[in-house]
C-alpha cells in the first residue's frame, strides 16, 4: 500500500487497541502503543530511501529484506524497545504485541498488490503478489479516514475500527471474487492463456492485464468484466547474442530482469551505439509502456549508459540517458 494508507492504518490500529483492557485503563501504555502502531505501520518501508541512490538498487530491494520474516520479528522489538526506554511505565508486553501486529499488517496487506513483497524470505526469495488491491485503494483509504473522523467526533474507537476491519474483510473477499471473474473472462477471450497477470487500478471494475500464451504476449484491459485486447506481441526467446550478454552485466537491466515477469525486448544498432531495451508489459498507460530498462553500448560492447524505472515519454527517457551519460 502507499505511505498514506499505511499511516492511517497505524492510527486506526492504535484505536482498535483500546479494546485491550490493559491499554484502555493505562494512558501511558495507550500513548506508547499508539506510537508503536504508527511507527510499526511505516517501518518496513524504510527501504524507500534506497531510491535516493538509484532506481536499480531500489527495484532490487524495495519490499525485500525489510518485509521478510526476520524483519517482521525484529521491527517490533526495535520499536517497542525504544519506546519502552522513553516510557518505562508502559506495559511492555502489550506494547510489543500491538507493535508486532502493526508491522505484520503492513507486510500482509502489501502482498495483495500487484507489486508484492518478498515476505517469505529467507525461506523463498520469490515475490508474493496476489494482484487484488491497487497500491492506493480509494475505498480502503477513505474508510480509514472516515473512521478517524468519527473517532474525533467521540465514537468509541475500539468497536468503531473493529466494525471497519470487518467491512474491509468483506471488501477483500469481493475483490478476490472480482479478480476470479476477470480471469474467467480472459480465458474465454484468450483460450491459450498460460499465465494471466492482473494489475488492479484505482477503479473497482478496471484491471490491467498481461497474458503469456504459447506464441504470443497479450496486453489487455478489463472494465466491468468486458476484456479488450490492446496489443499482441510475438513471444520471441532471448537470442544468443554478445550484445545482449554484455548488456545483462548492467545493474539497471539486471534489476529489471529480477523484477519483471513478462516483457518484450528490442536490440537496435544505431550510428554510434547499440541499444538494448526491455519493456514490461504489465503497466500499459495511454498507449505507452512506462516501465523499461534501456542499455546503450559502444561498438566494443562497453556500457555507455543505462536506465531503468518508470518513464512516460521518449523525450524524458532520452533526457535521463543523457544525464546518466
Amino acid at each position: 500500500m502507499d505511505t498514506g494508507t499505511h499511516f492511517v492504518m497505524g492510527i486506526a490500529l492504535g484505536g482498535l487497541a483500546t479494546l485491550d483492557p490493559v491499554i484502555a485503563q493505562d494512558p501511558i501504555t495507550f500513548s506508547a502503543v499508539m506510537a508503536g502502531t504508527v511507527l510499526g505501520s511505516q517501518a518496513p518501508d524504510i527501504d524507500t530511501v534506497l531510491k535516493l541512490k538509484n532506481n536499480a538498487v531500489y527495484i532490487r530491494n524495495h519490499r525485500g529484506i525489510t518485509h521478510s520474516i526476520p524483519a517482521v520479528l525484529l521491527w517490533p522489538l526495535l520499536i517497542s524497545g525504544t519506546l519502552f526506554l522513553i516510557m518505562p511505565e508502559a506495559n511492555y508486553l502489550h506494547l510489543w504485541l500491538w507493535t508486532f501486529l502493526a508491522v505484520f499488517l503492513h507486510v500482509f496487506v502489501d502482498i495483495f498488490n500487484a507489486y508484492g513483497t518478498q515476505a517469505l524470505r529467507p525461506i523463498s526469495s520469490n515475490w508474493v503478489a496476489l494482484g487484488v488491491i491497487n497500491t492506493f485503494d480509494p475505498f480502503i483509504f477513505g474508510i480509514h479516514v472516515g473512521g478517524l473522523i468519527l473517532w474525533g467526533y467521540g465514537f468509541s474507537p475500539g468497536y468503531l475500527f473493529l466494525t471497519m476491519y470487518a467491512i474491509l474483510i468483506l471488501y477483500y473477499l469481493a475483490r478476490f471474487r472480482e479478480r476470479a471473474f476477470v480471469k474467467r473472462a480472459v480465458r474465454q477471450q484468450i483460450p491459450g492463456a498460460r499465465k494471466i497477470l492482473l494489475s488492479p487500478t484505482m477503479s473497482y471494475h478496471r484491471w490491467r492485464i498481461a497474458v503469456i500464451a504459447e506464441k504470443h504476449y497479450y496486453v489487455a484491459r478489463a472494465d466491468r468484466g468486458y476484456v479488450t485486447i490492446l496489443d499482441t506481441f510475438n513471444r520471441i526467446p532471448l537470442p544468443d547474442s554478445e550484445i545482449l550478454e554484455a548488456a545483462k552485466h548492467d545493474i539497471n537491466l539486471a534489476a529489471f530482469l529480477s523484477f519483471s515477469p513478462v516483457y518484450r525486448w528490442e536490440i537496435e544498432q544505431n550510428e554510434d551505439y547499440y541499444e538494448v531495451r526491455f519493456i514490461d508489459l504489465r503497466y500499459r498507460s495511454n498507449g505507452y509502456y512506462p516501465f523499461v530498462a534501456v542499455v546503450h553500448l559502444d561498438d566494443d560492447l562497453n556500457i555507455l549508459n543505462s536506465f531503468t524505472g518508470w518513464i512516460f515519454s521518449e523525450a524524458k527517457l532520452k533526457k535521463k540517458l543523457n544525464i546518466i551519460l
